[in-house]
C-alpha cells in the first residue's frame, strides 16, 4: 500500500517507529502480500494506509487507517476489514500487527 507524508518520525534500532507495524497475509499461501508481484497484487498502489496516531515506544501501536480506491475509509479495528480487503483485492487476505521483537 502507499504510505503517509511523515513531517516527524521516531528512529529507533529497528527503523521507523511504526514502519511495518501492519501487514496483509496472502490467504492462499500464508506469505506478506507485496506490491512487488504486480502481476499478483495490481492493485495495491490503489490502497493508502497511515496509523490513526503517531506511535509512543512502549505502547501499542494504535490502529491503522486505510484508505480504499473508493475514498471509504476502513481501519484495523473494524470486524469486517478482511473482508473489504479481500473483496478489494479480489484474494483472500487478512490484516494482521507485526509481532513487536
Amino acid at each position: 500500500m502507499m504510505g503517509e507524508e511523515l513531517y516527524a518520525a521516531e528512529v529507533t534500532a529497528r527503523g521507523l517507529a511504526g514502519d511495518r507495524a501492519y501487514a496483509l497475509i496472502d490467504g492462499s499461501d500464508g506469505k506478506v502480500v507485496t506490491a512487488k508481484n504486480p502481476r499478483k497484487w495490481p492493485d495495491m498502489f490503489y490502497l493508502r494506509a497511515a496509523l490513526a496516531a503517531a506511535p509512543e515506544a512502549g505502547s501499542k501501536m494504535p490502529p491503522v487507517r486505510i484508505t480504499l480506491p473508493d475514498g471509504t475509509l476502513i481501519t484495523s479495528e473494524q470486524p469486517d476489514v478482511h473482508q473489504i480487503l479481500s473483496k478489494v483485492l479480489e484474494r483472500d487476505v487478512r490484516l494482521t500487527a507485526a509481532a513487536v521483537a
